[in-house]
């Protein structure tokens, strides 16, 4: 492919650090072999860990069994709470697998498996906890506790969705959106692919905060927005090709109905007492999923072209990080320049652009945690955005005037 010429636009000398072309764009393979049969994954082992996360309600069973304890049925917020600590063990890895692999590396099924089994293990989870709260001596905080636990596989099971539902086959498609039945949140399969990936970086994406926007203004200013157009880009599909709207065809009503049928059967099965603990870890799940989307793209704006239209999308336009055990765990979701610039390609084939992107000071579970603090956030996060626009405040995505709070417009 031919390079294309390179740009001067107002990113002046970062500009020059990113790709100006196609094959250009991707960093230099660090850290490893030339050669293919020289060349291991050193995580290679540690991309099971994401199993783990599945596996919490059991793990929660088990210790209270054991030990006693009800704060144990938190166990999915006590797994994730010890991630931050492994990843400050491990540091971040910047290193990338030579081009010679990567075909190989992209059709290893290997990578696949580590990822298939966390569906039904989602599930068995699921079902698990609608007998715990109707069949064992639990109180109601006891209850709450093992439904943040559930809610933590279902937040997750949205990344597993997130990278099937990238991918062109179709048992891939309909598994990310049977992983993301649990949270009702079957809308993200089409606003994902089709409105983020198009948006991102600018005022007009739900799914991009702002620069001085909380994360607890950016949550209901996200989920209906996401929501919304969703169902916007579907019906505009659908109508392109003179089908109708109210049908299965449209994909997130199919979607929804799969989380319809998965609730009924539920409370059909174990009482209408599971309901209240159902919402509960639907609503900390996408939760989870929302506290990402805020910090992937927080302030970071594309720049206009002359005739008025955004730039396409570069990998500046997202926040990294690169430590391995968030990366692990999270199907390397934090290498999020290469897969907004390459979103078909599988995870184990994302690459690392060092310092040419924005980079984060933690992994996504302590940078989400300083999220639910503003001031924290801010304090972290902030002097780092600005340094990176070289102090001009005029280059971040602060959205339209009259949308921001008073905060926010005293931030800009």
């Amino acid at each position: 492919m031919r390079a294309r010429k390179p740009r001067t636009t107002a990113w002046g000398r970062r500009e020059t650090r990113t790709a100006t072309s196609d094959t250009a764009e991707m960093p230099k393979a660090t850290g490893a072999a030339e050669t293919l049969p020289e060349w291991r994954d050193p995580h290679k082992g540690l991309w099971l860990s994401g199993l783990i996360i599945p596996l919490t309600p059991f793990l929660a069973w088990g210790l209270v069994s054991l030990l006693g304890p009800g704060v144990f049925w938190a166990a999915g917020l006590l797994v994730v709470a010890l991630i931050p600590s492994i990843d400050r063990f491990y540091g971040p890895d910047r290193t990338n697998p030579p081009d010679e692999v990567m075909k190989q590396l992209e059709n290893s099924r290997y990578y696949r498996w580590c990822l298939f089994p966390y569906i039904p293990l989602q599930y068995a989870g699921l079902v698990l906890a609608c007998y715990l709260w109707t069949h064992a001596p639990m109180g109601i905080p006891e209850r709450i506790a093992l439904a943040t636990t559930v809610g933590v596989v279902g937040g997750l099971a949205i990344n597993v969705a997130h990278e099937l539902g990238h991918k062109r086959t179709s048992h891939e498609q309909w598994l990310s959106k049977i992983a993301l039945a649990q949270t009702w949140y079957g809308h993200f399969y089409v606003e994902h692919n089709y409105g983020h990936h198009i948006r991102v970086a600018t005022p007009d994406d739900p799914a991009s905060a702002r620069f001085g926007e909380s994360f607890w203004r950016f949550w209901p200013r996200t989920v209906s927005g996401t929501f919304k157009l969703g169902w916007q880009i579907e019906s505009k599909r659908l109508k392109r090709q003179g089908k109708s709207v109210w049908s299965l065809r449209n994909n997130v009503l199919n979607a929804w109905l799969m989380s319809a049928v998965l609730y009924v059967v539920l409370v059909a099965v174990f009482g209408w007492a599971v309901l209240p603990y159902l919402i509960v870890q639907a609503v900390f799940g996408f939760s989870f999923l929302e506290i990402a989307n805020y910090i992937e793209h927080y302030g970071l704006l594309r720049e206009k072209r002359p005739d008025g239209k955004y730039v396409r999308v570069a990998p500046h336009h997202s926040w990294n990080s690169d430590y391995v055990m968030s990366n692990a765990v999270l199907y390397h979701v934090q290498r999020h320049s290469d897969h907004h610039a390459h979103a078909g390609r599988r995870y184990q084939t994302l690459r690392s652009f060092g310092d040419s992107t924005p980079q984060l000071p933690g992994g996504y579970v302590s940078m989400g945690a300083c999220a639910l603090i503003p001031p924290l956030w801010r304090r972290v996060i902030d002097q780092r955005l600005l340094d990176y626009y070289d102090g001009d405040v005029t280059r971040v995505n602060r959205g339209p005037v009259d949308d921001a709070d008073p905060a926010e417009k005293s931030a800009a």
